[in-house]
């Protein structure tokens, strides 16, 4: 090849080349570049290549730009300046000319693309990208598509979600081997490359040329760069700075990958091509550049304990290193614990125990090939040494993205592979020295997932380059550099290393990405099945596995707690699942069907070698040590596993895979300890050691945990159960369990092992757990389904569950490939067959509830399994959650109303190969225990529980269940009681033995027993041991009894079996050890003498159940045999009323089984019962069970006193939080609540909350309402149009707030600033539509003094962090409502109010000056400002709280800061505020009628006087006073037409009228009357509906108004002119016509017309809407002051009622006739007259400013009700919209975007980039959107969060999935759907200012939102 031929050349220094000299180089880029270009496409181009070698030399001379000093040490510092320097900026210039050969870049770039084949998209992503999976179209589970792909493909109804990336990955689509092709998107379904033409040659001729020198460059520029850090530490800022100077270049390496197909193929030419790499880097020619970079390359191979293999072809000279292949690292090595050293048998060991390291070294030098894979790297190509330095630098992420984008070229995946594997080691060393192991991990797997998932690719990696070997042997040496001596049984001696939890590379799972790509191989069939034939490979994993056997020994603390709780349990159990089970589970996988047998023998054989080799290594014999513990097994559960898989799946004979007995006899017993620990945690016997050993133990039974847990121990111990003696397995339980001692028939007994309250929990357990192990039947014969079936009831028994949390406490195979994937077909249909979908409820104030599953009926009737609930549960309140669950559905079907036992579940059948393990349930042992503890029970020894029982009876039906065959009743006859002499039982078949009655028992008992003492004290001994039967008393016999038995040899015949088994196979060499450890455990020395003594017993099994059912039923001969009534019962045995009870209905069910089973149990039964007991003498009691059951007694009394007390308080509470929260409820402590009008005087009384005290509010010591202040902006939110705003979720949709009633307001006011007086403007209008300040209370009162010495506690206390007490904030005393000030009562009694109530009969004239006069009066008030009493002060302060609660922007509209008249503005806002706020709580009208919707939470009275307090400090000049100009004719117009420079006032018209009432009412002395009220709004009245009539004639057009203009003036003489709207209309427009306001017509008009033609009626329509938001306000007004009732009405009617209420119309007002909104009016003073007045103003404004007078007198009233943004159906839509949207003020994505729901703007969550002041975004933007209110929809969570002044909280999502759950997070990322409820409740906790009040979890945000 030429190219090469070329790079050859280059080896000698190249003479100069007399074109290319300094002035050559300056030529034109394009030039050179199209010159150099033709002279490569002659044929003979030798000449062109040396040319184009010499000037990429000078170019591309890695020299200059990086390093500034001559010894190169500088390395880092760029050419020159900081940043990339000039020079590499003119090189990569060069190479882009070059490349394009003369043409331009981009053209070259667009003519290369074309040429694409790629059918695959390839697409890499860093971490945090979101993607999709789709587990319907996927092959491998790893599979990713990116959005774009998968939104362009056809996903509907797949199984899919989205996902945030972890750790990256590249999208797959087109990828056939790793997904289906039905899956691929519309670009990559096409297979292309057919119809791509082939490239021309001379288009990427340059590109060979250019790219090796341009990479080699880049290589020259890492090895410069790196310095080997002199210490341990990599000085990661100077790797980082090297890699910022690299990022031009990395990112147009990168950008050529992006070119497509073709370019990549020539990239991955040059990248792989060996000649090219030798020729460039040899380090050889006189070159001192290439040569010291050599070197360094060199030096950092040999510090990275690397060797660089002697190569003659290489090397001329023979580097000194080469040679050696051990370590001559300048013990680089030896420091970081690398493991080569171990190599060496010469070196010192390092942990000073010989034995142990010798160990250990044996272990390494094992295989020879280890040290190869470990130690010696070789490069041959550019490739391979790019990997080198991107692990050497910690995989940069700009590195890792351009070889990943490099993979769609099939023969580069290929070479980059095998590179990748070759470099394994290398990475695993890098990668526990970082320092950021969790970065570099997640590059790794980046990497490595996209490797090998290809099943294809990873059979040839295995075969070619022994990929399992590689991965095994790195994964060994990583965990021996953190081994430690196991303590575990034999401490000195033990020769067991395990892993040591606490090393970081445990701790912070360092070990994850090489565990997850071994799991990943292993789920290729091929692979596996290599790694299954390997027996050497088998060896090292069953060493490696064993490395975590018996890790994190526990050693239970005895005397004081442990200092300090290690939390490495986390890393334990971690490290078993992922480095132990994983594995293990994708081997399962593999080992299916009857052709792998071999396998399961391989890996079976290996685990008991191992095994074999660890009870040797811990000198393991009979006994484990006592108190300790350890959950790991690892080799245990291989085997069990690989056991289970060959019965289940292969049709494997289990005993051909089983060992002897003695190897089951040491197998079963580190799992029995297990589950004999966890009784003794449960029990807290563990307490000392901290709480992280109950972690452990729930740890070991957890969802996640328990498959690969706690399951295989049971199985393992249910096999051992199976194969070896009962008797043995039953004794070794109970002893296990420490509980023998118990098992006695003798009333007292003495434990040497346990404590006295330790023993029933224990005695508990142990019964448990031979339940569980004799019920279980996971791998006993159930199928997949089953099983899933079996784990989802147990989980949905106890609580309702939703969708997510089963799939997630399902445990499921964690294999990914094993095919019961969550979420399949499977899970589904068994889910719907046993459960019901609760779709989620909405309480407004209630939490949000989720969709939930909860089990059908017939579940609970049929399937109920309460063993299964027992070894699922976590906490073990979940058993008793499932049992009450179980109760109320028996007592709500009416099948069983007391409290039923736990019900006895019919079994799968047994698989054949495990049907020894029923001969538990028929040994004499059991019966034995079983006999002894009914008896116990009977006999009401050492209080054992109901639990007990149940267990016991439990087994009893079990052992019926699975008795062997009917027994003959001739055989059974034949052995009678004579042939018992030496044991308890003739056999040991339970049904015969439950008939056998044993006459005496020897007892061995404390010489303080009742039993021994039988002189003086022998009726009350025997009292104390007879319950029921004083009949026969146990006669305490001396002599020996043939009959007697003795029961305390369970241990003792427990360690003769072994003994004989030992024996048996008998080694000598293990002999001499027995005898040591058998005594070494025997109990201690027993402290009180134990004397025999035997027991007259004289009962059955059978008897004693019959007793037991007296007992327990309470009734003497309570049991009377079924089937003599009834003989169907013995033909047709499934009665179903047997199905659910209690222990009664057990007995029942178990003697009628019993019955069954045998005639002669039958008989027997039948017997005992014709036996009629006579009737029992009353017990006589000793005192001290006397003592007991009192105890007993009064603890159950106690208990049934606090459910009482409890079930009170509760109804009570539930009471009063109906009527806190109450709408409606009529309290009689409504403050000013209105008395009858009789004339006694009472003062209104308050309820003090804090002192309990009721007393009237007084000046001294005034009292207050508790209250939240807050600002508000939702008036403002309020528009005109019904259309709802959407979330804008394209670019085009924009939201502009222009509609708003905010923003209309503001643009009004500023109208009127810039042409009237100033103080007059801020008269005519209300503020507060943005920033309003809104009152609320819970309605609670309290004196303002205890409220501060309230405050002053709360201050000290600092535990409370909901609020801040700083700031005023406190929850009320008594209902925990959130508040922040006090606002006080006014005092005064309550009969003024009546006085001032009465109507008077002035005239309306006589009011109108009453009124002005009161007005004038300044301080016409009870309480006078000047003497500072306590309410005054409080009143004071209070009010400074109102203006602290909105920002100042807020306050200050005034064009002069600080003016009175903005206070003045400011305080009727607020009242006007509140009014408007609680309009639109009612929806905006007044039809509902009824008292306050806030009931007797109202505080409008309270407010009004504190605000007319501080209104009275400001009184109005009398000549501004607008009532002046509303009930006077002014004589003098023209006075203010002289002073041309002093702006005029605002016309009268132009004024709000609804701002003059509260201005006017204000005024007022309080408290006002009646009668006065009425005045003001009637004169106010007149001036709306002038208003009104302007508006109308501003709206219609010439013609019209010129017709209405005639036809009133026709009737304006008739006698009710002045309340005829047409004559009032007509006089309107004529008047008006004077001015100039009708005449700038044309253009403008079309914008104002309203097309329709207006008919009487419409026009009485418009009038009556213009007038109605008045008259509601003023209606509410005059219900807070006057305490009057508002009526309910029609929509139609609101008019009319509105205005009788308010006194406008007459009472008695008929409306027969349309009703017409003009006869409201009641003129002052002549209509006509006051009217010209009025207009004359507005006519001399119009004079110059006709346009704005125009749209100042058009007022839109008409507001919609307030609503959040439309949110879209999908959530999608809303996601892919923003999350990519970019923020305005840095253009980057934000790491978190919201956008706020109110008005849609697009905001950055805790982003930095828009902070200003220290405040967050989103804190401002709540500012300023809602004056502290946010509410903001989290796009990467679908949670919506709240901020509400200085705190925040989450509120939950409004997007639920198909099954009504959340994701928040986006965590399982399935399609979400708007939930239109919840939306609803959003918006009215924001419409109702209550996210205070019903969300309970806030805190502070610190502005960093």
């Amino acid at each position: 090849m030429a190219a090469a031929a070329a790079a050859a050349a280059v080896g000698g220094p190249q003479p100069p080349q007399p074109e290319l000299t300094a002035p050559g180089l300056a030529l034109d880029k394009a030039a050179t570049a199209a010159h150099l270009k033709a002279a490569l496409s002659r044929p003979d181009n030798r000449a062109g290549a040396e040319e184009l070698q010499a000037l990429l030399e000078r170019v591309l001379s890695a020299e200059r730009p990086l390093t500034t000093t001559a010894d190169g040490e500088e390395a880092a510092v760029a050419g020159g300046g900081g940043g990339p320097g000039a020079a590499e900026e003119e090189a990569l210039e060069w190479c882009k000319c070059l490349l394009a050969g003369g043409g331009g870049y981009d053209e070259f770039c667009a003519a290369v693309r074309a040429y694409d084949p790629a059918a695959l998209c390839g697409l890499v992503w860093t971490a945090n990208f979101v993607a999709y999976r789709c587990r319907t179209c996927g092959i491998s589970p790893c599979m990713s598509l990116c959005a774009e792909c998968f939104h362009q493909g056809d996903h509907t109804g797949h199984d899919f979600n989205m996902f945030r990336s972890q750790a990256g990955g590249a999208c797959d689509c087109g990828d056939s081997n790793v997904m289906r092709e039905s899956g691929f998107c519309k670009r990559h379904q096409i297979k292309s490359s057919s119809n791509i033409p082939c490239v021309p040659k001379d288009l990427l001729m340059m590109s060979e040329f250019v790219l090796p020198r341009f990479i080699f460059c880049l290589i020259q520029y890492l090895r410069e760069g790196y310095n080997e850090p002199a210490a341990d530490v990599p000085s990661e800022k100077d790797l980082n700075k090297v890699l910022q100077l690299l990022e031009p270049q990395i990112s147009f390496l990168e950008d050529l990958t992006k070119m497509g197909g073709a370019m990549r193929s020539v990239l991955t030419q040059v990248l792989t091509n060996q000649q090219n790499y030798k020729d460039l880097t040899s380090g050889l020619g006189e070159n001192a550049c290439a040569k010291k970079s050599h070197e360094k390359y060199l030096i950092a191979l040999k510090s990275s304990g690397l060797t660089y293999p002697e190569d003659k072809l290489v090397y001329g000279i023979q580097e000194p290193s080469a040679g050696t292949s051990t370590l001559a690292a300048q013990g680089f090595a030896g420091a970081t614990g690398t493991l080569g050293q171990l190599d060496s048998s010469d070196e010192e060991d390092q942990d000073g125990s010989q034995g142990l390291g010798k160990r250990k070294r044996v272990k390494l030098s094992s295989s020879t090939k280890d040290q190869s894979i470990m130690d010696v790297l070789k490069h041959k190509s550019f490739l391979e040494e790019l990997l080198f330095w991107t692990i050497k630098y910690e995989f940069p992420q700009k590195m890792v993205t351009f070889l990943l984008n490099m993979l769609p070229d099939q023969e580069y995946k290929v070479a980059f592979t095998k590179t990748f594997v070759q470099h394994y080691a290398f990475i695993m060393k890098t990668l526990k020295k970082s320092h950021e192991s969790d970065t570099m991990s997640n590059r790794i797997v980046h990497i490595s997932v996209q490797l090998f998932s290809n099943e294809e690719l990873a059979r040839q990696v295995t075969e070619e380059c022994q990929l399992l070997d590689i991965m095994v042997t790195v994964l060994l040496y990583m965990m021996e550099s953190c081994l430690i001596k196991s303590e575990l049984q034999d401490e000195e001696n033990s020769l067991h290393v395990v892993v040591n939890c606490g090393e970081a590379l445990l701790k912070n799972n360092t070990y994850w990405p090489l565990v997850s790509d071994f799991i990943n191989i292993l789920s290729h069939q091929s692979v596996a099945k290599r790694f299954l034939e390997d027996h050497g490979l088998l060896v090292t994993w069953m060493n490696f596995v064993s490395f975590f056997q018996g890790m994190n020994l526990n050693k239970r603390e005895l005397n004081e707690h442990v200092e300090f709780e290690s939390q490495t349990y986390y890393a334990a159990f971690a490290a078993e699942l992922e480095a132990c089970a994983q594995p293990m589970w994708g081997l399962l996988s593999h080992c299916k069907v009857r052709e792998t047998q071999e396998y399961t023998r391989n890996v079976v054989r290996y685990c008991l070698e191992a095994l074999q080799d660890w009870f040797d290594a811990i000198n393991f014999v009979d006994e484990p040590a006592p108190n300790q513990v350890t959950f790991h097994l690892p080799l245990h559960r291989y085997y069990a596993m690989f056991l289970s898989k060959a019965v289940k799946c292969q049709e494997l004979d289990l005993d051909s895979v089983l060992p002897d007995q003695e190897m089951l006899m040491k197998l079963m017993i580190h799992p029995l300890q297990i589950q004999a620990s966890l009784a003794e945690i449960h029990s807290n016997m563990w307490v000392r050691n901290g709480l992280q050993i109950k972690g452990q133990a729930m740890t070991y039974v957890q969802s996640h945990f328990c498959n690969s847990m706690i399951d295989p121990d049971i199985y393992l111990l249910q096999v051992c159960a199976s194969r070896l003696d009962p008797d043995y397995f039953i004794s070794s339980v109970f002893e296990r369990f420490k509980v023998v001692d118990l098992l006695t028939m003798a009333s007292q007994h003495q434990n040497t092992v346990l404590d006295a309250e330790h023993e029933r929990s224990m005695l508990e357990g142990a019964l448990t757990f031979l339940v569980i192990l004799l019920s279980l039947r996971l791998h006993l014969g159930m199928s997949d389904d089953e099983i899933l079936r079996a784990e989802m009831v147990a989980q949905l028994c106890m609580n309702d569950r939703t969708h997510s949390s089963l799939l997630d406490l399902i445990p499921e195979n964690p294999n990914p490939k094993s095919g019961i994937i969550p979420g399949s077909y499977s899970f589904e249909s068994v889910l719907s067959a046993v459960a019901d979908f609760k779709a989620p409820v909405f309480e407004p104030g209630g939490s949000m509830q989720q969709g939930m599953y909860t089990p059908k009926a017939e579940v609970w009737d049929q399937e109920f399994d309460p063993v299964m609930v027992i070894l699922r549960t976590v906490y073990r309140r979940d058993v008793q959650s499932a049992m009450d669950r179980y109760t109320a559905f028996l007592k709500q079907s009416g099948k069983f109303p007391g409290n039923p036992w736990p019900p006895y579940k019919k079994r799968t059948p047994l698989h054949p190969s495990y049907k020894g393990l029923m001969r538990l349930l028929h040994c004499k042992t059991l019966h034995i225990v079983l006999f002894t503890l009914l008896y116990k029970i009977l006999m009401d020894h050492q209080n054992l529980s109901e639990h007990v029982l149940c267990m016991v009876l439990y087994l009893i039906e079990l052992g019926l269940e699975n008795s062997a065959e009917e027994e003959s009743d001739e055989e059974a006859s034949v052995c009678g009681p004579e042939r018992c002499h030496d044991s308890w039982f003739p056999g040991s078949n339970l049904v015969s033995n439950m008939r056998h009655f044993i006459n005496y028992v020897r007892v061995r008992v404390p010489e303080t027993a009742p039993e021994v003492k039988r002189d003086s004290l022998a009726s009350t001994s025997s009292d104390s041991l007879s319950s029921l039967q004083s009949s026969r008393r146990p006669k305490v016999l001396q002599r020996e009894n043939s009959g007697t038995a003795q029961v305390f040899s369970l241990v003792a015949e427990r360690r003769k079996k072994f003994q004989e088994i030992i024996n048996r196979s008998s080694s000598e060499a293990n002999q001499v050890v027995r005898p040591k450890t058998s005594s070494k455990w025997s109990a201690p020395g027993l402290a009180p003498q134990l004397t025999t003594a035997i027991l007259e017993i004289k009962e059955s099994i059978l008897s004693l159940l019959i007793k037991l059912h007296h007992k327990l039923s309470g009734k003497q001969n309570s049991y009377y045999p079924p089937w003599l009534d009834d003989i169907e019962i013995l033909i047709q045995p499934e009665i179903p009323k047997y199905n659910h009870g209690d222990g009664i209905t057990a007995v029942e069910r178990i003697l009628l089984k019993a019955a069954l089973q045998s005639r002669m149990n039958k008989r027997v039964i039948e017997e005992i019962c014709r036996k009629v007991t006579p009737p029992v003498p009353p017990k006589k009691i000793t005192a001290a069970e006397k003592k007991t059951l009192d105890k007993e007694e009064r603890r159950q009394k106690a208990r049934e006193r606090q459910q009482k007390l409890l079930a009170e308080f509760a109804s009570r509470q539930k009471s009063f939080m109906e009527t806190a929260m109450d709408v409606d409820s009529p309290e009689n402590d409504i403050p000013m609540e209105i008395t009858t009008a009789e004339p006694q005087v009472s003062e209104a009384v308050y309820d003090c909350v804090i002192c309990g005290q009721s007393g009237p509010s007084s000046e001294d010591r005034p009292t207050g309402l508790v209250v939240l202040l807050q600002a508000s902006s939702v008036l403002g939110q309020c528009r005109d149009n019904i259309e709802p705003k959407k979330l804008p979720i394209t670019e085009e949709e924009q939201i502009y707030p222009w509609d708003t009633c905010a923003a209309v307001h503001d643009v009004r006011l500023s109208l009127l600033q810039r042409y009237f007086k100033d103080s007059s403007c801020l008269l005519a209008v209300s503020i507060g539509w943005e920033g309003g300040v809104y009152v609320q209370t819970c309605g609670h009162t309290l004196h303002i003094d205890c409220h501060k010495s309230y405050m002053e506690s709360l201050r000290n206390d600092q535990v409370l962090q909901g609020f801040s007490v700083d700031k005023g904030e406190f929850t009320c005393p008594l209902c925990r409502q959130f508040a922040n000030s006090v606002l006080p009562c006014y005092p005064g009694s309550n009969v003024e109010s009546n006085l001032w109530q009465r109507p008077s009969n002035k005239s309306i004239q006589d009011l109108i000056k009453e009124v002005e006069e009161l007005q004038g009066r300044p301080g016409a008030f009870p309480v006078s400002i000047s003497s500072e009493t306590n309410l005054s002060k409080e009143m004071e302060s209070v009010m400074k709280d109102i203006k602290n609660t909105t920002q100042k922007k807020y306050r200050d509209y005034s064009k002069t800061p600080g003016s009175p008249d903005n206070d003045f503005l400011f305080m009727y806002s607020v009242a006007r505020t509140n009014l408007e706020l609680e309009l639109i709580h009612r929806g905006g009208n007044l039809c509902s009628g009824g008292a306050s919707t806030a009931g007797k939470r109202s505080c409008l009275n309270q407010l009004f006087h504190v605000l007319a307090l501080h209104m009275r400090l400001y009184s109005i000049d009398s000549e501004y006073n607008p009532w002046r100009k509303l009930t006077q004719l002014v004589e003098e117009v023209n006075s203010q037409q002289g002073n041309e420079e002093q702006q005029p006032e605002v016309p009268i018209l132009y004024h709000d009228v609804t701002s003059l009432l509260l201005i006017q009412i204000l005024m007022m002395p309080q408290p006002l009357r009646k009668d006065h009220f009425t005045c003001i709004v009637k004169v106010l009245f007149t001036l709306l509906y002038t208003q009104a009539l302007v508006a109308l004639s501003v709206k219609c057009n010439e013609e019209d108004r010129s017709a209405w203009k005639h036809t009133g003036a026709l009737k304006k003489n008739t006698c009710d002119a002045e309340k005829s709207y047409e004559v009032l209309l007509s006089f309107v427009i004529s008047e008006l016509s004077k001015g100039k306001l009708y005449h700038e017509e044309g253009t403008q008009e079309c914008a104002m017309v309203s097309p329709i033609a207006w008919s009487p009626e419409s026009m009485e329509k418009y009038l009556q809407d213009f007038c109605l938001p008045f008259l509601r306000i003023t209606s509410l007004l005059q219900h807070h002051l006057f305490g009057e009732d508002l009526p309910s009405c029609q929509e139609e009617e609101e008019f009319s009622i509105l205005s009788c209420c308010l006194g406008l119309l007459p009472t008695f007002y008929q409306t027969e006739h349309p009703f017409i909104s003009a006869s409201c009016l009641d003129w002052p003073v002549p209509a006509f007259d006051i009217i010209s007045q009025w207009c004359f103003e507005i006519n001399s404004f119009t004079e110059r400013h006709a346009e704005q007078g125009k749209a100042l007198l058009i007022q839109e009233s008409r507001w919609k009700l307030p609503h959040l943004l439309q949110l879209p159906e999908n959530y999608n839509t809303i996601f892919q919209y923003y999350h990519r949207k970019t923020c305005s003020v840095c253009t980057k994505v934000p790491k978190d975007p919201a956008v706020c729901l109110v008005c849609g703007t697009f905001v950055c969550l805790k982003g930095l980039c828009c902070k200003q002041q220290s405040y967050c975004e989103c804190v401002l933007h709540s500012q300023n959107c809602g004056a502290g209110t946010g509410i903001f929809l989290l796009i990467n969570a679908s949670v919506i969060i709240i901020i509400r002044g200085h705190r925040f909280c989450l509120w939950g999502s409004v997007y639920l999935d198909a099954h009504g759950e959340e994701d928040r997070d986006l965590r399982r990322g399935k399609p979400l759907y708007i939930c239109k409820e919840r939306y609803k409740v959003l918006e009215q906790q924001w419409i109702s200012h209550t996210f205070d009040h019903i969300n309970k979890r806030w805190g502070p945000h610190y502005n960093g939102l």
